[in-house]
């Protein structure tokens, strides 16, 4: 694999003047290049997995899986593959109107998923559950989101093999509420009731009527210390885990006991997802990559 020199944090001058000396100071194309081959140490990071979505059509199925149907907190869309496309070097999750037969259908049935009878939106969430996994590291995504009215699409990770919120949660970038979250969770002392570390920053303090228009960067860098949520190189929210203890279950701590899968969704109404009534649709979330860097 091909190691990469990653700085989790802003380089100190003397860095800088160190890494432009020695090149500068190179005869040779060959000197250069031995400066880069030089096997990494504990302070690099290496690219261990990633995405480009450079080859048309279906996701990659040795790297994505999906979720199907009436999932989670009573949103509007029912989840299905045809959703997500790649096309022109970037993943497409397409939310659409559309009305799909609950196969779950019942009636009487006291559970929000069995008791609609149709879908009358769709969309997609792709895993890398029982594909990836990983514990600690560099997490990087380039993505552009809509922020209308009933949108909420998400980057995400969930511990592999537990009941939530025992293995943890971390939410890399959300949008509802006109709002950009950066959330890290963690069990309380009651069954499915997490502790939340959130931060919420409105899409009106970017102060750019172009903001959901363009590209931006999400980052997240998981150590054995911290958790910390970046977006375009600004920090929105640090939990130290030494405050992540769960109040009940086996787990003691999710962030240093589980691996996390990613998730990558665009959610249509819900609890939280505001009232999709008068957006248009079809709308795009679009990621343009997806890199994972641990140490070596």
């Amino acid at each position: 694999m091909k190691t990469v020199f990653y700085f989790p944090c802003q380089p100190s001058k003397q860095t800088i003047f160190f890494c432009l000396f020695f090149l500068f100071s190179c005869n040779t194309k060959d000197s250069v290049n031995s400066f880069f081959d030089i096997q990494p140490t504990e302070r690099e990071y290496q690219l261990v997995w990633s995405d480009e979505f450079d080859v048309d059509g279906r996701p990659d199925s040795s790297k994505w899986t999906y979720e199907h149907g009436f999932v989670r907190n009573e949103e509007f869309q029912w989840y299905q593959p045809q959703n997500a496309f790649v096309e022109d070097g970037l993943l497409v999750i397409e939310g659409r109107r559309d009305t799909i037969p609950n196969n779950q259908y019942e009636a009487d049935s006291d559970d929000w998923r069995k008791n609609r009878k149709e879908a009358y939106f769709s969309s997609a969430c792709v895993i890398t559950k029982d594909l990836a996994s990983w514990r600690y590291g560099i997490f990087e995504f380039k993505a552009r989101i809509k922020t209308e009215e009933g949108l909420w699409p998400a980057i995400w990770s969930l511990g592999l093999g537990h009941e939530w919120p025992l293995g943890g949660e971390i939410d890399i970038m959300e949008f509802y509420d006109k709002k950009i979250l950066a959330n890290v969770a963690w069990a309380s002392a009651q069954p499915w009731t997490p502790i939340w570390d959130s931060y919420q920053k409105p899409i009106s303090s970017f102060n750019d009527p172009e903001w959901s228009n363009k590209f931006h960067i999400w980052k997240m860098e998981w150590t054995t210390n911290f958790i910390k949520l970046y977006l375009d190189d600004q920090l929105l929210n640090t939990t130290s885990l030494n405050d992540t203890y769960n109040k009940r279950g086996d787990i003691e701590n999710p962030f240093r006991e589980t691996v996390h899968f990613l998730l990558l969704n665009l959610a249509i109404g819900g609890r939280q997802g505001g009232d999709p009534t008068n957006t248009a649709f079809p709308t795009r979330y679009e990621i343009d990559y997806v890199r994972v860097y641990q140490k070596q």
